[in-house]
């Protein structure tokens, strides 16, 4: 097996196999103290607001995204509110309904 792959898998004792990113949120879960704030985490590592979502991206120039990440400061609001603003305007144009989804 290619150790330097993402999905070398450790073993434990007994033979249980676990992947190395499970391994490597084990040993981050170790080291967090206490004082550290919970965030609900769905049982496949995701956060909840992330459940039964997908992402939706593209690639851009460096310039147009420093813009939107400014323009999101300036408004005291995120990207993705940002984004989820735009494609509602997009599905209104175009007839459609809009989600809502930020």
């Amino acid at each position: 097996m290619d150790m330097g792959t993402a999905w070398h898998v450790h073993t434990r004792p007994g033979g249980a196999g676990v992947s190395r990113f499970d391994a490597i949120r084990t040993e981050r879960a170790k080291s967090e103290s206490p004082a550290d704030p919970v965030v609900a985490v769905a049982p496949q590592g995701r956060p909840l607001a992330r459940v039964g979502k997908k992402a939706v991206g593209g690639y851009f120039s460096p310039q147009l995204s420093q813009a939107l990440n400014i323009l999101a400061l300036e408004q005291n609001t995120t990207l993705q509110a940002l984004l989820g603003e735009a494609i509602d305007d997009l599905m209104r144009k175009y007839g459609k309904h809009p989600f809502g989804e930020r």
